[in-house]
């Protein structure tokens, strides 16, 4: 797979598969941690993760600027790896639940995610500049949006196996303590200790604390203890994601000699970039097609990411969630869902490389803009088959009053999965390819600042994450999908209109 591809491409890719590790970790996980952590009910819980989730974007700009500025890409890449560890161990850490000290937990919870935006900001856009600088030798010039694919497949394997860990290890940590595990259960739990709990939703909560091993006859004191070790198990997997961050460090810190540095404009052959002066007017035109580009990716990336958003609360909430038995822990779970969309992009990238070569050959290229507003569409196809398999299903509002769903109404797990599977596909189309257009677009000396503003507008998607959580809470939960099918139509018809005029800035 590797081969016709500089050397260090698979440096870079092993170099980053422990942020990936983390970041599917947190998209697995978060939303639901910080809800059963601070008996969140509404969109708080949500309004942190698009916070978070959109600073370690437009962080990714900042680290883009600073690493231009100071053309020490490879020592600001190192500080990003070093500060995402640091976050994930003030995530690790246990602390009691539910939270009494709210002051001091919610305050370390925000310096972690803090550090590990910041962190990731200084470390991704810059390690893709450095990728992007392998592709200037004009022997692998023609192989750069392969090169990009590859790069963005063998980053998600590790990803593959977060979420899964992640799961064990937290039921694992529940079963250990003489519980078993229930997605229902810490929502009620919050509820009972809060006083907000119905009378079905009371009589449902009595129930299951029964089944799932209850010895008290107070259920305030059982809410108490299965939060707190539900909650721990969370601060514990949150800890698998510290083991792959310094993996990723141990692995650049040996590798980075031989990666390529943007600001020494040398090849990794020891060779001089040949630097290509363009005129004011040409610079300002590759400027406006790029933040064209940006504008329009964020609908995108506003629908998408919805996959540790609405679509993990549709998994706890509405889903029959998928389990596996291994003995010694249940693989049991809303987070399983997230291993999914890193499992398609491993064994996906290779048919749609194959499918762009087979176009090739018959003489029909599509050029990156189009595939970009192909993918746009795909992704509407996500949502369409989300909007009407979610037809007749009970509000938020009502699922709530009755405690929550027996398995019996709830949805297939298909749903999610082949959802899923068609957003995977419309990543495909559009992420790696995006960070390639962004590396052949943008003007050598914009090269770091430019992936930092492809990042931003990804963190302005995600800060409008929340609004879907909001829409879930207030409307059918078939018309919140309709709203992500209208945000990537308008994606699509405005990426089809400028496309003459963005193949044309490409060429």
């Amino acid at each position: 797979m590797f081969k016709n591809h500089p050397k260090g491409l698979i440096a870079a890719s092993l170099s980053n598969m422990g942020e990936r590790f983390g970041f599917y970790i947190m998209m697995a996980i978060l939303l639901l941690f910080l809800n059963y952590k601070f008996g969140f009910e509404g969109s708080q819980g949500s309004l942190i993760y698009s916070v978070f989730y959109a600073a370690i974007y437009l962080l990714a700009l900042v680290g883009g600027i600073i690493a231009d500025k100071t053309k020490k890409y490879k020592n600001i890449i190192l500080t990003g790896l070093i500060l995402m560890s640091v976050g994930y161990i003030l995530l690790a850490i246990p602390t009691e639940t539910p939270v009494k000290n709210m002051p001091l937990i919610m305050g370390l919870t925000i310096l972690g995610l803090f550090s590990i935006a910041f962190g990731n900001g200084l470390f991704k856009g810059n390690l893709q500049a450095v990728v992007g600088q392998l592709y200037d030798n004009p022997e692998y010039a023609d192989k750069r949006e392969t090169g990009f694919q590859i790069f963005y497949m063998f980053i998600n394997i590790g990803a593959m196996f977060a979420p899964l860990l992640a799961v064990g290890l937290r039921n694992w940590w529940v079963q250990s303590n003489g519980f078993k595990f229930n997605a229902d259960l810490p929502g009620l739990c919050n509820q009972y200790l809060g006083g907000t709990i119905t009378p079905e939703a009371s009589e449902r909560f009595s129930k299951l604390a029964g089944e799932v091993g209850n010895t008290s006859s107070d259920l305030a004191v059982f809410a108490n203890n299965y939060l707190d070790v539900f909650l721990t198990g969370y601060h514990y997997s949150f800890g698998i994601a510290i083991v792959a961050m310094l993996v990723s460090l141990v692995i650049f810190v040996v590798n980075r000699k031989g990666l390529p540095d943007p600001a020494s404009k040398k090849l990794d052959t020891g060779q001089a970039v040949k630097v290509v002066e363009m005129d004011k007017d040409e610079v300002k035109q590759r400027l406006y097609a790029l933040f064209a580009v940006y504008a329009v990716v964020i609908f995108f990336w506003f629908s998408f990411h919805q996959n540790g958003q609405t679509l993990t609360l549709f998994a706890d909430n509405y889903t029959r969630l998928l389990k596996l038995d291994l003995g010694f822990t249940t693989l049991e779970g809303a987070e399983l869902f997230q291993t999914f969309n890193p499992f398609f992009v491993v064994f996906l990238t290779p048919v749609v490389i194959g499918f762009f070569g087979w176009l090739k050959a018959r003489g029909v290229e599509m050029s990156t803009p189009k595939k970009i507003a192909v993918g746009m569409g795909i992704a509407a196809v996500a949502f369409i088959v989300m909007t009407l398999g979610s037809i007749g299903i009970p509000t938020d509002a009502e699922r709530l009053a009755a405690g929550g769903l027996a398995d019996a109404q709830r949805v297939t797990p298909f749903l999610l999965i082949g959802t899923y599977l068609i957003l995977t596909i419309a990543e495909l189309f559009i992420s790696p390819l995006g960070i390639a257009f962004v590396s052949k677009v943008a003007p050598t000396q914009y090269q770091g600042i430019m992936q930092g503003c492809w990042l931003g507008a990804t963190a302005l998607g995600n800060q409008l994450l929340f609004i879907g959580v909001v829409l879930y809470q207030s409307i059918p939960i078939w018309a919140t999908w309709s709203v992500f099918v209208v945000a990537c139509c308008i994606s699509m018809f405005t990426m089809l209109f400028m496309l003459k005029w963005l193949e044309r800035i490409t060429k």
